[in-house]
């Protein structure tokens, strides 16, 4: 027990010294935006197509089985309602930020890693270029760029997803306009925000803490993947166990 509070302990002080050295950096950051770019392509790139697969079936599957229930009670007409809250304010921004870290944290974490294994962080040290500044910094300027176009596309495919069974299944019935009147009824602009929030949040720390685990890989080649696997069960916990808390404030 003792050894797991050290190890806890001692990784969340390397995550806050790692954010303090990057935001050290922040004055360098014009000097980055090369990066920032494309850090933000890839980003997009390897998280846009499966965001919205994910979102799509999601609301899909959301919409039937409320649907099949509220049909029971001559509610139907409450399916937008019940499909635009849960998805603006909890799916979309938790289900993208576990993609976040299983697509991007992971590639990053590995990325790091490589560098760290095979002496090259050590060769830019050597260089008096900090890994942090040109490493660390673009990558969560770009993913704080990119993470709310990303939730904002999941609630809106989401809410699409959820729009096409109760239109389309048979014990649903619900018409379009139904559907998105009363969506709109219950939905506020905060709603969307509260998402938006909670996504900018989690998809921050999920990257921190995947270049964290990166940056500190001791040993050789296997190292590499222990390190990616801790990265992303890091992440998840804590998109996990934050999102109590963060969604406790909003309410």
């Amino acid at each position: 027990m003792f050894q797991i509070a050290k190890r806890f302990l001692g990784g969340f002080g390397y995550n806050v010294a790692l954010l303090g050295q990057v935001l050290r950096h922040l004055p360098a950051l014009p000097r980055q935006l090369g990066r920032v770019v494309q850090y933000c392509g890839e980003i997009g790139y390897k998280t846009f197509p499966i965001v919205g697969i994910l979102s799509f079936f999601i609301g899909a599957v959301l919409a039937l089985q409320t649907g099949f229930a509220l049909q029971q009670l001559g509610a139907q007409s409450f399916i937008g309602s019940i499909v635009g809250l849960s998805v603006a304010r909890e799916l979309a921004p938790v289900m993208t930020a576990f993609l976040l870290a299983g697509r991007v944290a992971s590639a990053t974490t590995a990325e790091l890693a490589s560098m760290k294994v095979y002496q090259e962080i050590d060769a830019l040290r050597t260089m008096h270029i900090a890994p942090e500044k040109i490493l660390v910094l673009p990558r969560l300027v770009a993913v704080l760029l990119v993470m709310p176009l990303l939730t904002m596309f999941s609630i809106f495919i989401g809410w699409l997803g959820g729009q096409v069974v109760s239109e389309f299944v048979s014990f649903i019935g619900l018409s379009p306009n139904i559907y998105w009147r009363g969506l709109m009824d219950f939905m506020t602009v905060e709603d969307v925000t509260d998402g938006l929030v909670k996504g900018e949040i989690f998809g921050f720390f999920v990257i921190l803490i995947a270049c964290a685990q990166g940056l500190a890989t001791r040993g050789g080649p296997r190292e590499i993947g222990f390190a990616v696997t801790r990265s992303v069960v890091i992440g998840m916990i804590f998109i996990l166990f934050t999102d109590y808390f963060i969604t406790r404030a909003q309410l």
